[in-house]
């Protein structure tokens, strides 16, 4: 089998359909960053090393830049990248045939409008190059953050155009199936000046049956698929008519299958009938998560995405402390022994400790037992007077922090004997934070890992935040997949640079798009 890769980041997602047996046809991916750490891992190409030699890199091509050399197109930023066709600095070959098994670094919207000009390319992708089989999948999650429910939500933000684009390339390629990847934020409505509803996965859904898809909508979370992190996510399978009528004749009436996609079927014949004009209520996503769909997904194609064990923070992390390291657990060593393909790494990379201060570490440590005693209003209390919003706590809340060793001045763990001296310590770590928490060991770990300051370490005797590797456990990475350019960034440079920290939070996790692999693999074969 074989796919295309849009949005395709550090590359999570293909590292998982690699190893579920597709090939990679062409990637591509706006951030120059997240680009070096694709090449580095997929085509074993070290931009940082060629551009220091001032050489060329071989796999990695530009669609157009501001630079001509290596170098500086690495931390060039992709949103001042010339329009496609202007006089700049482009890669693209003449024969497209030579954009087999590429990464082109560069806007979605101007790898369309190279499609709309080059009617061989297109041919060339249609047919994966020259594949008998065609082009089996093109997969991609679009950024997010104009969707997610942390984020802006921001309806006529310029990112949530990006799902058109990706079905616009849908429809100059013509794959089998279509997968698009998103926050389950875009399954809830956005609201209007005038106050209307507008559902933006349903549009999309829309959008892909009109170009002649049947759209399957679903609700996962990859903590269902084995991975040690509760990560929802809108998955949306869009089979090519053609391509669905001959599946469909495998599907007994009424089993799981024909059950999860007779409503889309009629979705689609509605959406070809009414086109646009179709209002919102005439298609519904199925849920992993709801006991009322969980028997679907469990006696169907979707099996894989709901029948993983449960992974701990503890087994993801637990051998990579600093102090009474454990040894991998089973977790570790299957996951390390399942993504083969990768080269071999002599050391573990992305693991250097970033250093956190003495208030720091003690307040981490107030957030570990905060987390440990796990009562919302405990920590909303202790929170007012963190923020300096409130001098007092009431009874409650001293009795029950009164039992619990926090970390000292003189770095000893130890309880407080009086309420007053426990609110003169709060008052003495004041942050204005508001996300930032433990993790729990013995429980997968919270959507939101992004940035080092998302979370810090269950461990008392580990109070610092994540290193990169420690992150990247949790996402199911493995230990051979290294991690390139900046480590992290901030201020401006956060509106365009994706270092690794990010790299990892933007990600499919690689067990997720595998298990996902394995489901498309289904309806392909």
């Amino acid at each position: 089998m074989n796919h295309i890769e849009l949005f395709s980041g550090c590359g999570g997602l293909s590292l998982g359909l690699e190893q579920s047996g597709f090939e990679l046809t062409m990637a591509n991916e706006l951030s120059p960053m997240a680009a070096e750490s694709f090449a580095y891992n997929f085509f074993n190409e070290n931009l940082e090393e060629l551009a220091d030699k001032g050489e060329t890199a071989q796999h990695t091509l530009w669609l157009n830049s501001n630079f001509s050399e290596l170098k500086p197109r690495l931390r060039e930023n992709p949103f001042t990248f010339p329009a496609y066709g202007i006089d700049a600095n482009s890669d693209i070959p003449n024969d497209g045939l030579d954009l087999k098994g590429k990464l082109v670094v560069g806007s979605i919207v101007e790898l369309n409008r190279l499609l709309d000009s080059d009617e061989n390319l297109v041919a060339q992708l249609r047919t994966s190059f020259g594949s008998q089989r065609g082009l089996d999948l093109v997969s991609g999650g679009p950024p997010c953050q104009s969707f997610s429910m942390a984020g802006l939500r921001q309806m006529d933000n310029e990112k949530n155009t990006l799902p058109w684009e990706f079905a616009k390339f849908v429809q100059h390629t013509q794959p089998k199936i279509a997968m698009l990847e998103n926050v389950t934020g875009i399954l809830r409505a956005f609201k209007d000046a005038e106050g209307n509803s507008f559902h933006a996965w349903y549009e999309v859904a829309k959008v892909f049956a009109s170009i002649g898809y049947v759209p399957l909508c679903l609700h996962i979370n990859a903590r269902l698929a084995g991975i040690a992190q509760n990560r929802p996510r809108f998955i949306m399978m869009a089979v090519r008519f053609d391509h669905y009528e001959n599946i469909a004749q495998e599907f007994e009436v009424g089993s799981a299958n024909d059950q999860l996609f007779t409503p889309s079927l009629k979705f689609y014949q509605l959406v070809r009938e009414l086109g646009e004009s179709l209002p919102f209520g005439h298609l519904d996503y199925f849920d992993a998560t709801k006991p009322i769909h969980s028997k679907l997904f469990e006696e169907s194609f979707l099996s894989n995405l709901a029948n993983g064990e449960t992974v701990t923070v503890q087994d993801a992390l637990d051998d990579l402390k600093q102090t009474h390291p454990s040894e991998p657990s089973n977790f570790i060593n299957t996951l390390n022994s399942t993504f083969e393909a990768l080269p071999r790494r002599n050391s573990l990379s992305n693991h250097e400790f970033r250093k956190n201060g003495e208030v720091v570490q003690r307040r981490f440590r107030l957030y570990q037992v905060l987390q440990a005693i796990g009562e919302r209003p405990i920590t909303q209390a202790v929170f007012t007077v963190l923020k300096g919003n409130e001098t007092k706590l009431s009874d409650d809340v001293w009795n029950i922090c009164r039992q619990h060793k926090y970390l000292q001045v003189d770095g000893e763990l130890c309880a407080f004997d009086s309420k007053q001296e426990f609110i003169e310590y709060l008052r003495a770590h004041p942050t204005k934070k508001q996300t930032q928490k433990a993790l729990v060991a013995d429980a997968p770990a919270p959507a939101a890992l992004s940035i080092p300051d998302d979370a810090c370490h269950y461990d008392e005797h580990e109070l610092r935040v994540l290193t990169v590797r420690e992150m990247a456990r949790i996402q199911s990475f493995p230990d051979d997949f290294v991690f390139r350019s900046k480590v992290t960034t901030g201020g401006k440079m956060r509106r365009f640079e994706v270092p690794q920290y990010t790299q990892v939070g933007n990600a499919v996790p690689p067990l997720l798009g595998l298990r996902l692999g394995q489901c498309l693999s289904r309806l392909l074969t």
